[in-house]
């Protein structure tokens, strides 16, 4: 598959879908107390090292990226969909969202205090993922923690409907834990803990603690 092509679906799937999207989900955290218990971890990682801005790859309509502002992180968001940028500036006006890829991040080398993907990397080839992680590496100081949350499974299906009724044309990757985490070392990542679990953010999903190696 063409990089644009994967990329270009996903925007144009996302930016239709992104108001339903955004009333779907908004309680979904309320729900799911290990996933707070996780986040809560993540901000008091991010303290212990010192403090700093995060940023929230793939953040959608913003949940997220405003829970994470809550727990008190500096928190910012970056997605691909610019109607999703849209509704999380709206739904959370105070806090920066930006239009951008996680392909290509338009970020300074070492410049965040600690990154999550909650999600996002769901609907990234296996053949891209590594460059989305060594971008990950890039942009996070060393030391700095990050957080991934993903589908666990080993099938890849195409999604055609959802969030509405509205098309949609993304596929989305279900990965093993043990996968994601030998990939996140060869980035440059050292893996902290691993645990999967069931709730209304995943049927089977996974959280992943790393940091960043100097």
């Amino acid at each position: 598959m063409d990089v644009d092509d994967w990329l270009a679906d996903n925007r144009t799937s996302y930016d239709k879908v992104a108001v339903s999207y955004a009333q779907l989900v908004t309680d979904l955290l309320a729900q799911a107390p290990y996933e707070r218990a996780a986040l809560a971890l993540f901000a008091d990682l991010v303290r212990a090292g010192g403090g700093g801005p995060v940023v929230d790859v793939g953040c959608g309509p913003g949940r997220i990226t405003a829970h994470l502002h809550e727990l008190g992180l500096n928190a910012f968001g970056i997605d691909l969909s610019p109607g999703m940028v849209a509704v999380a500036r709206r739904d959370h006006p105070g806090l920066r969202f930006e239009v951008g890829s996680m392909t290509d991040l338009d970020l300074a080398d070492g410049s965040v205090a600690g990154l999550i993907a909650w999600y996002s990397l769901i609907h990234v080839p296996d053949d891209r993922l590594r460059a989305v992680l060594a971008q990950f590496r890039r942009v996070v100081r060393p030391g700095g923690p990050l957080l991934l949350g993903f589908h666990v499974g080993d099938e890849t299906t195409l999604k055609t409907e959802g969030y509405g009724g509205h098309p949609m044309k993304v596929r989305v990757h279900r990965r093993q834990p043990a996968a994601v985490a030998a990939w996140l070392r060869e980035s440059g990542f050292r893996v902290e803990s691993e645990t999967t679990l069931t709730s209304p953010e995943s049927k089977l999903g996974a959280i992943i603690f790393g940091r960043r190696e100097p």
